[in-house]
């Protein structure tokens, strides 16, 4: 027989008071589980059952362990440790800020020294500007005109338009010119053809003096860089300087040769522009120096000074920032424009928008690693050596590696993969150290999300049908830096070369686009779209049988394409072009021409293009009808 089990009104249970009603209630109210209801027997109410299995029961228990364990690892550890930054030798380091201290206590006596200070390099700097941007004088020809080093006479295929009318006068015309420094090392990144050859990520020269008097004058064709047939010619050396070029107009022949450090390339036909270098006489050229390295010492001096002995954030990053900015933008890597004040007015229209973007960079990135940082000797030498290096990209960076923008067509160049290659290895090693530091200091949530939403915007622009994306200097500053607001010395160097690279970017290029076309970049129109000039016209040729006359066909126009002509090329100048809409002296579908120069028989080289209205789509690869009247066809693309 079962134990009597006593109730609440048997005699052995005293009466509950009022103190102990709700500790009875709770015992009295008690929920079993599931295996003490068994047991006893007791049902379980039915808002209290499991009516299935948790939402979380279906994952494997390796992918929970697995999860959990990223998790705790992307928290870090607990609690989070604090970063600083301890200089090495505190007391020689910290001396300027003592020295300060003792001889400069007061906050208003500080803030007076501080605008002598930039009273004082903005003085000096101007004037050796001033001495800088002057151009000169050439006697009998006047001041000489800033040109950049990609500086020409002529534009590419039918640029100069019809006979290259456009492009007059082809004689008689000098241009005193003056070029900056460095211009041997600029190149040509777009495919540029002269007769049978592509010139491409090399030097554009075109021409030069007689193999059979090399002493003699040099002729150069007008799609030469200016600059570039100046060295090669002896006249300018590659720091830059000043010359005249003479208009010549049409010459028969231009010879290859490698002069001066400089290669130029031959054309063994007509062209209608080409000009010389005449001899001036002794002392008849004042040219002030083109070297910008004084200039850039007086600022360099200035920031170190500035690094040495300021402790405030916004004193170090927004002098740095000012001063470079102007540096770059007006003497070190100044864009192209024609003289000084355009100059100027092109800087200053960069400079607000690029200084809401720096005060967002120093609010977010900047000022968490700098404040509190007594480091000075090593501030200066890794956060401000870094940002002069980056800064002045044309002569490090640019130099060492042939990548001038990170486009599929650039990265063919020779040597473009390998250098790509480094680059990467060199950001993934310093990302993955970054992301340690980052973790340890518990912030590793955050920048997932920063990052994450990051990575998607570029996926998202990278994705878009009939856009290249761009990866500018100014981009890798402001994807990068937040990645360097800790302080750690490693986050010197880096957020140093980073600013160095957006102030570069900006002041010499501005805020182009992160998305662009590639007829934007040059690459040609609809080179990889389905656009109506994508092709050129598939063209057969009959030569007559005097080899005097040559007839061109290419069937009827494309249909619904907005093609409405057809333009030709001889010798890379564009020589016909017709269209539908003409009172029509010609077929549509063909034309007949004669043979250019009777009197000497000179290879010619044929290229053939739709025409939309004035705009040319993409011209064919050369086909020549050579000096026998011989008619080799263009190749398959």
């Amino acid at each position: 027989m079962a134990p009597h089990t006593p109730y609440r009104d048997d005699p052995e249970i005293p009466p509950l008071t009022d103190d102990e009603d709700d500790a009875q209630t709770t015992r009295d109210l008690h929920i079993r589980s599931e295996s003490e209801s068994a047991e006893q027997g007791l049902p379980i109410p039915a808002w209290l059952r499991q009516t299935g299995k948790s939402s979380r029961d279906w994952i494997p228990q390796p992918v929970k362990r697995a999860g959990k364990a990223v998790a705790t690892w992307v928290k870090g550890p607990q609690p989070p440790r604090e970063l600083e930054i301890e200089p090495y030798f505190p007391r020689i380091q910290q001396a300027p800020i003592k020295l300060l201290d003792k001889y400069v206590p007061k906050q208003k006596h500080r803030a007076c020294l501080l605008v002598a200070f930039f009273a004082t390099w903005f003085t000096i700097w101007s004037v050796l500007l001033k001495l800088h941007a002057g151009t000169g004088e050439i006697k009998g020809y006047g001041k000489p005109q800033n040109i950049w080093c990609g500086a020409t006479f002529w534009s590419d295929d039918n640029g100069c338009g019809l006979n290259g009318n456009d492009c007059r006068p082809f004689a008689n015309q000098y241009l005193a010119f003056r070029c900056p420094a460095n211009c041997a090392a600029t190149i040509t990144y777009n495919e540029h053809v002269v007769g049978n050859e592509t010139i491409e990520f090399d030097q554009q020269v075109i021409g030069g003096p007689s193999s059979n008097n090399p002493g003699g004058r040099a002729i150069y064709r007008a799609d030469s860089f200016i600059c570039q047939a100046a060295i090669h010619a002896g006249v300018i050396t590659n720091e830059g300087g000043c010359g005249v070029a003479l208009l010549v107009g049409a010459n028969l022949g231009y010879e290859a040769s490698t002069r001066h450090g400089v290669k130029s390339h031959g054309f063994p036909s007509d062209f209608p522009r080409s000009f010389t270098f005449p001899e001036l006489e002794e002392g008849s050229k004042q040219c002030p120096s083109t070297s910008s390295w004084g200039i850039f010492a007086v600022s360099a001096v200035a920031l170190v000074v500035l690094s040495l002995f300021t402790t405030s954030p916004p004193v170090f990053f927004w002098g740095t920032f000012v001063i470079l900015m102007f540096q770059v933008g007006l003497v070190s890597e100044p864009p192209d424009r024609p003289n000084f004040y355009e100059l100027l007015s092109t800087l200053m229209g960069k400079l607000l928008p690029a200084s809401f973007v720096a005060a967002i960079l120093y609010r977010w990135c900047a000022r968490p690693l700098l404040t509190g940082l007594t480091a000075q000797i090593e501030k200066t030498i890794l956060y401000l050596g870094f940002c002069f290096v980056a800064a002045l990209n044309g002569y490090t960076f640019e130099v060492m590696i042939p990548i001038g923008r990170l486009t599929p067509h650039d990265l063919a160049q020779p040597g473009a993969a390998t250098a790509l290659a480094i680059v990467i290895t060199a950001i993934v090693v310093i990302v993955v150290t970054q992301i340690h530091w980052i973790r340890i200091s518990g912030n590793m949530p955050r920048y997932l999300i920063v990052y994450g939403l990051i990575v998607l915007t570029l996926i998202i622009l990278l994705s878009l049908p009939g856009q290249r994306l761009r990866i500018h200097h100014y981009i890798l500053g402001l994807v990068f830096m937040p990645g360097t607001a800790f302080k750690v010395r490693p986050s010197l160097a880096y957020q140093g070369l980073l600013l160095g690279f957006f102030i570069n970017g900006i002041a010499r290029w501005g805020f182009d686009s992160i998305i662009q076309t590639p007829a934007a970049l040059g690459e040609g129109p609809g080179r990889h779209g389905s656009w109506w000039g994508a092709r050129s016209p598939p063209v057969n040729a009959t030569v007559g049988p005097d080899r005097e006359v040559i007839t061109f066909s290419w069937g009827a126009l494309p249909a619904d394409t907005g093609i409405d002509g057809v333009s030709i090329l001889i010798n890379d100048v564009e020589r016909w072009r017709g269209y539908t809409d003409n009172e029509l002296y010609w077929e549509p579908d063909r034309i007949t021409l004669s043979r250019r120069w009777r009197t000497e028989n000179q290879t010619e080289f044929y290229r053939f293009a739709w025409m939309n209205g004035n705009n040319a789509g993409r011209y064919s690869k050369p086909a020549v009808w050579d000096l026998n009247g011989i008619w080799h066809g263009m190749p398959r693309p």
